[in-house]
């Protein structure tokens, strides 16, 4: 099982990350954990300073605006 985390506040990116991540991987029959974190501390220890982020199994593998599906699906075949 995948361990994504979705970095950000409360905006509206945010939330279509999730969608996004939570729909590929649906599609793809992938089984992963998909938390959102919203602490700042949290997110800056990642060192992202753009949200949203997304992390995958403790690495950062985007942030600052919506990854396109594709890249998702890359991610997600990893």
């Amino acid at each position: 099982m995948m361990d994504i985390k979705v970095l950000g506040g409360c905006c509206g990116n945010c939330e279509t990350v999730m969608k996004l991540v939570a729909d590929k991987a649906e599609q793809l029959g992938i089984s992963i954990s998909l938390e959102k974190v919203t602490d700042m501390a949290v997110i800056m220890g990642y060192g992202v300073m753009s949200t949203p982020g997304v992390v995958i199994d403790g690495k950062v593998v985007h942030a600052g605006g919506i990854p396109k599906p594709a890249a998702v699906e890359a991610w997600l075949k990893g």
